[in-house]
């Protein structure tokens, strides 16, 4: 199984998100995101056993008790870049406020699946919301001039649970699938 940990967004931004990912459908090079499978991957896992699962599944449990979170709200606004304008790989959907309480809870997811042999970041964590991976450089121009220039509010949710996510490749791209959702307080 491909999992990762996720917050899902709610069905009312896919298109706030197809509009902005529209200021960008002229860029060559550009792969979208489906809009209505929207989320901010809060950590990557890869290849798991499924044997692995229940065991991952209480390791979640107990980092989401650890950050003694309530339900909180996430207002996504601006977009950015990795790894930086000159060099484009993913184009992204920002986070406005909320964006503390997103680290806390990969802090702890982060800890907890390293100390369960899962691969430790190799970045800092940034907040986001991927719109499109870049495949070759034929639209930077128009891609820089949008990042640049969009900063306005896209919408807002409010982060209630933390999903455990599978993601099965089709030839169309990624299918996600809840596997486990784990509330907030």
């Amino acid at each position: 199984m491909r999992l990762f940990v996720s917050v899902d967004l709610p069905d009312e931004l896919a298109e706030p998100i197809a509009d902005i990912q529209t200021t960008l459908e002229d860029a060559s090079g550009l792969n979208f995101v489906d809009p209505a499978q929207a989320h901010l991957t809060l950590k990557f896992l890869g290849e798991v056993t499924e044997d692995r699962v229940p065991a991952l599944e209480s390791e979640l449990e107990a980092a989401v008790s650890d950050t003694d979170l309530d339900p909180f709200a996430v207002r996504f606004g601006g977009l950015g870049v990795f790894p930086d304008l000159e060099y484009i790989s993913v184009v992204w959907l920002g986070v406005e406020t909320g964006g503390e309480q997103l680290r806390q809870l990969h802090e702890v997811i982060e800890a907890r699946t390293t100390a369960m042999g899962f691969d430790p970041e190799t970045h800092d964590f940034t907040p986001h919301v991927t719109l499109a991976r870049m495949e070759h450089a034929g639209g930077k121009d128009l891609v820089q001039r949008v990042v640049r220039e969009r900063a306005q509010t896209v919408g807002e949710t409010r982060v209630e649970s933390v999903c455990l996510t599978e993601s099965t490749l089709e030839a169309d791209g990624p299918v996600y699938s809840t596997v486990r959702r784990i509330s907030l307080r």
